[in-house]
């Protein structure tokens, strides 16, 4: 995909994002800033900042487990390389701690695939492995969404005891809901 393709794909992502109900009425959305070829998510952020919505976005730690920190709009992020890993976008301010997650309302999350049973496939770090027990310790019950291009909703991924399902996907052209508990 071009660069183009990639922003387009963020911005129809971000309208139908927009729509979800969980979204609406959130106070405070976990997200993330795309890197790579991920659909582009600053739209969305922007528009969720716009709305007066509170956005925390992780910061990696040299675990691989997530710490959080508020996002200001674009001038507030920091282009952070990780040794041996990636180069991931962060929010520049103050770090709120790996539990400050615990306090959303939605949770929107990157991912590979999602399967017709709601089961994500992350990039294999273990990063947001560790986000889903947090919530889960913490008796958290946040609307766990994930963001997707249409091609990456398959019929199956591989899942492991720990993994979580989540509620929705949203990909450019719509919303898939998934029942679970």
């Amino acid at each position: 995909m071009t660069a183009d393709d990639v922003r387009e794909a963020g911005r129809a992502l971000a309208e139908r994002a927009l729509e979800l109900p969980e979204l609406a009425g959130g106070r405070t959305v976990a997200a993330y800033v795309s890197v790579g070829t991920e659909p582009d998510t600053l739209a969305l952020l922007d528009a969720l900042r716009a709305r007066g919505v509170r956005v925390l976005l992780p910061a990696l730690l040299p675990d691989n487990d997530l710490d959080w920190g508020e996002y200001a709009g674009p001038d507030s992020l920091v282009l952070t390389r990780h040794s041996g890993k990636m180069t991931l976008f962060e929010p520049s301010g103050t770090r709120l701690g790996p539990d400050a997650v615990t306090a959303a309302d939605v949770v929107l999350l990157p991912g590979l695939a999602v399967d017709a049973h709601g089961m994500r496939l992350g990039r294999g770090g273990g990063s947001y492995d560790r986000v889903l027990a947090r919530l889960e310790r913490a008796g958290a019950r946040p609307r766990l969404v994930v963001l997707l291009y249409d091609t990456e909703v398959v019929a199956h991924v591989p899942a492991e005891p720990h993994d979580r399902p989540v509620h929705a996907v949203v990909t450019p052209s719509g919303v898939r809901r998934f029942a679970h508990p």
